[in-house]
């Protein structure tokens, strides 16, 4: 590790969230505090390789703190998958003066950056970017809060057609790994039924559950599914099977799909993003590396890279009960 940061390099990886913008935001006002030189680094580790930099001030981000997406851009690559790839990056950052890196993005981007600094010694830093939420050492990642609300008001819009035709409306949320989206959203959206990754509902106790809304006099229902629920193959399929089954049922299927990683982050988002940005420059300069930023309690946090990966976010079980309470 160099003796002393002079100059820190930004980068976003794997899919957007809403958040990134504020969190560079936060990273280049915060090495402009302390007198340092921020780098933003375009597309991820894929324009580290081909040395795609940009020198960034105060005013290089002015009025982003408001807008979806990266200006950083994203991509994926497999190149830094290689040590050719890794060392041509690291050429790169050595050439361009770069001390040490803060990378936003989730288990992909934190395992590339502990990898590289496995093999350089090079300092990195990480703040959890993804709406899935599903990254341990934090209760929040960038883009988890603004995503809740974008599906909340979606589904409040479903509700009212649902409600007009008296259908059965199952909506798909992201979440291939993790239920919280599906879970909390479900929760504030009143969702008759929510299916998640981590409990297997299963096909006879959905039928169950909707029969006895039938029976209680609702006339409509909403069923949230995380696109990773185990129930069936996929929702157009479980919407075949309750159609065979319930009859009396209308059902129509709604896939929200990417609408919920794009939009103006919310207040929250703005307000965590900020705090993580500066939180991971001045661990940056205490001399820490290959730590995560997170939230904990309201508190910010340091948890180290390889736990971040490893850890297992889990579920709030407090939230399933709730859950089967408000369907009643």
């Amino acid at each position: 590790m160099p003796e002393k940061i002079r100059k820190v390099g930004v980068l976003t990886s794997g899919g957007d969230s809403p958040g990134m913008n504020a969190a560079i935001r936060a990273v280049v006002r915060t090495c402009a505090y302390h007198n340092i030189e921020c780098i933003g680094i375009y597309r991820g580790y894929q324009g580290m390789i081909e040395g795609d930099f940009k020198e960034m001030g105060p005013r290089s981000v002015n009025n982003i703190v408001n807008k979806g997406g990266t200006i950083l851009k994203s991509a994926r690559s497999l190149e830094f998958k290689t040590p050719e790839g890794r060392k041509k990056a690291h050429d790169n950052l050595v050439k361009a003066g770069i001390d040490a890196l803060v990378v936003v993005g989730g288990d992909g981007t934190f395992t590339g950056g502990l990898i590289f600094n496995t093999e350089f010694d090079f300092p990195i830093m990480g703040i959890p970017g993804t709406i899935d939420n599903d990254i341990f050492g934090t209760s929040h990642t960038l883009g988890y809060d603004t995503a809740l609300n974008t599906v909340v008001e979606v589904i409040d819009k479903i509700r009212d057609t649902a409600s007009s035709h008296n259908r059965l409306f199952f909506v798909e949320v992201m979440g291939r790994d993790a239920g919280h989206i599906a879970l909390n959203a479900g929760i504030g959206a009143g969702a008759e039924e929510i299916l998640i990754p981590e409990e297997d509902l299963g096909l006879e106790r959905l039928l169950d559950s909707l029969k006895k809304s039938k029976a209680s006099g609702k006339s409509s229902s909403i069923v949230v599914i995380a696109e990773g629920d185990k129930i069936g193959k996929n929702v157009f399929e479980l919407k075949d099977y309750v159609e065979a089954n319930l009859p009396e049922y209308d059902v129509r299927v709604s896939v929200l799909g990417h609408m919920q990683r794009g939009g103006s982050p919310s207040c929250f988002d703005r307000v965590l993003a900020s705090r993580l940005g500066v939180k991971a420059v001045e661990s940056l300069l205490e001399g820490k590396s290959n730590y995560m930023v997170g939230l904990q309690s309201d508190a910010v946090i340091l948890t180290p890279l390889e736990q971040a990966i490893k850890g297992k976010s889990e579920i709030d079980r407090e939230l399933l009960r709730v859950s089967d309470i408000m369907s009643t």
